[in-house]
């Protein structure tokens, strides 16, 4: 990990360090959607307008809670985004599964919220649910998809 005068460059992540172990430092956060949360390499500028810089390993997937940066008084912390999705309330287990399987034959990320289904606000997953005659509300949500399914471009 690298520090220019502006911009903090993290091209790895600090195995095995938790709030717990960060007493007296300040938490600021780098706040991602679970796309960006997929992204190797990018500038953003976190919560307290600090200019971060990753150029982290392929395939890596930061998590939520994950920290990324740690100084004398401060640590830089992952959070997950609200994001537009589509909550999905399947009346029962079988509509659930169908569901899902429909989803991912199209490589669509889902995620699970309680006894909703959430998936990403999209054309073409609108069009599913409603031929599906599914349940579902446009909302803003913390999007964390189960495995990792990749988006077609439209």
């Amino acid at each position: 990990m690298v520090n220019d005068t502006h911009t903090f460059r993290i091209d790895g992540l600090i195995a095995h360090t938790h709030d717990a172990d960060l007493p007296g430092r300040q938490c600021d956060r780098l706040v991602l959607t679970s796309e960006q949360r997929r992204w190797v390499r990018g500038r953003f500028v976190t919560a307290q307008g600090r200019e971060v810089a990753l150029a982290l390993p392929t395939g890596t997937v930061l998590q939520p809670g994950q920290i990324l940066w740690v100084e004398d008084d401060w640590y830089l912390q992952v959070q997950a985004a609200p994001e537009p999705v589509l909550a999905i309330s399947p009346s029962d287990a079988r509509t659930a599964v169908r569901i899902a399987f429909e989803v991912g034959n199209r490589h669509f990320p889902l995620a699970l919220d309680e006894e909703r289904l959430l998936v990403p606000d999209d054309p073409a997953m609108v069009q599913l649910l409603n031929r599906l005659g599914a349940a579902w509300e446009r909302t803003n949500a913390v999007f964390q998809p189960i495995g990792h399914a990749h988006r077609h471009e439209h």
